[in-house]
């Protein structure tokens, strides 16, 4: 079942991925090189890789083991990617860079640096992404994507979180029944468990109509950092900063202890999650704590255009955490 549209029905159906070229990403560096250091900051460029395989033969290039490699964000496979990637090198000693080089990855650029590149460590991701094939009315299209720039999209957990055939959910439940799974899966499992809670609460909140604009007991999260206020009464001047999305309402990343949220909304939260009590008890006895997550995620620089009736550009940049396949879905299906 497709999820609730938060602006109405689709105004198009399109080809995405046709080529890695109509998938472009990339990275924004969350921080400058130091210039010194026993970790080399590679900035690279790939074609149909996904992050995990560059890493495996960044390392087998520098002769370390995988642990030496860090990276802020994985990147699909299916797609022209830049991204920075870090190798440990104690002796300081770069092996020869044109080594590494191929059809599908090159070196944009090298810095030293004084510790791993960590999860997380990055400003956000800048998209170029070109549609084809397109069906709908270029008119409807326009006032589609001038709601999104305007308003946001709804910032669900994107398809990629639920397994290459959305079974990641599923395997999360045999998993808290008692199923051994490899450590590596175990991380990936409890994501998709927790994803799942937040994108149903997500959907229920877009049934409402309150996605955007928040409701009573409301906890706003400040638009382009975590930090979050409230429960707090919707009054006039809540209403204005969501409007101009300065602030936006969140959802419950599911862990031990009660959501932060204040009543009415406190309830409806609660109403949705007793629908998945196994993914409740198994995050919880997993260890994760209560958390929020923003409802709503904006699209900055949105630009579009339509070279011709069948094909649509777009170009905008997305915080991290966020997904384009989710602002994607709010245009229509792509096939």
């Amino acid at each position: 079942m497709s999820p609730p549209g938060a602006f109405g029905p689709p105004v198009l159906s399109a080809r995405l991925r046709v080529a890695p070229e109509d998938f472009i990403v990339e990275e924004l560096p969350g921080f400058e090189a130091s210039g010194s250091g026993e970790h080399l900051l590679l900035t690279i460029e790939k074609r149909g890789m996904n992050t995990a395989f560059a890493a495996r033969r960044i390392a087998q290039w520098a002769g370390v083991h995988e642990s030496a490699i860090g990276y802020a964000g994985l990147k699909d496979r299916h797609a022209v990617t830049r991204q920075r990637l870090s190798v440990h090198l104690p002796k300081r000693v770069a092996p020869d860079l044109a080594a590494l080089e191929s059809e599908d990855l090159r070196v944009l650029d090298h810095a030293w640096h004084a510790r791993k590149l960590p999860r997380g460590a990055l400003a956000g991701n800048r998209f170029v992404l070109r549609l084809r094939d397109v069906e709908g009315e270029a008119a409807a299209i326009d006032v589609r994507l001038q709601a999104i720039a305007a308003y946001g999209f709804p910032n669900r957990f994107g398809e990629q979180r639920f397994g290459r055939d959305g079974d990641n959910v599923d395997a999360a439940r045999r998993m808290f029944a008692g199923e051994r799974m490899r450590r590596e899966q175990r991380s990936l499992l409890l994501s998709a468990a927790r994803s799942h809670l937040f994108n149903a609460v997500l959907d229920e909140r877009i049934a409402a109509g309150d996605w955007a604009n928040g409701s009573d007991g409301e906890v706003w999260m400040l638009d382009g950092t975590h930090s979050v206020f409230g429960p707090a009464p919707l009054d006039d001047t809540l209403r204005e900063r969501a409007a101009r999305q300065d602030i936006h309402p969140t959802g419950p990343l599911w862990g031990a202890g009660t959501p932060r949220s204040g009543e009415p909304l406190l309830a409806r939260e609660l109403a949705v999650a007793a629908q998945f009590p196994e993914l409740c008890t198994g995050l919880v006895a997993a260890g994760l704590k209560q958390e929020r997550r923003a409802l709503r995620v904006r699209a900055a620089d949105l630009r579009w255009q339509q070279p011709d009736a069948s094909t649509l550009e777009l170009a905008f940049s997305l915080p991290p955490g966020a997904y384009a396949t989710s602002l994607l879905s709010e245009l229509g299906a792509m096939r």
